[in-house]
């Protein structure tokens, strides 16, 4: 098991104890754009037109989320992020997502956003398909 699905485990059991509204779409959006970040870095990468789609369709799904306005901003340049510089932007992207992660939708969340985006800054971060 890597950090990252540790990470998307602690989200996921998250998403139970969040009440509706903002904040249960913030830890969904937040768990959907890990596993975005991580196909990122896959070893074989993914084809570019793959990850252009998985991209669209992240883009799409958290657009339909009520999410609290700190985190709608944070989402708006991780896309635009991982858009540009793909698998070499995540470390970057996903390190800014923390603090609006932290304050929007709780400690637990944004400490899981952070583990993975240590791992995405080892050498090693590459995960095998």
């Amino acid at each position: 098991m890597s950090e990252g699905d540790g990470a998307q485990g602690a989200l996921l059991e998250l998403l139970p104890r969040a009440a509706r509204g903002p904040r249960r779409d913030g830890v969904f959006a937040l768990w959907l754009t890990l596993r975005v970040a991580e196909d990122l870095l896959l070893d074989p990468p993914l084809a570019e037109r793959a990850s252009r789609r998985r991209l669209q369709a992240l883009e799409h799904r958290l657009s339909s989320l009520t999410l609290p306005p700190p985190l709608r901003r944070a989402f708006t340049a991780t896309l635009a992020g991982l858009r540009n510089d793909g698998a070499a932007g995540v470390p970057g992207v996903l390190a800014a997502l923390v603090a609006p992660a932290r304050e929007s939708v709780g400690a637990e969340a944004g400490e899981a956003v952070q583990r993975v985006a240590r791992s995405a800054r080892t050498p090693a971060a590459s995960l095998s398909r």
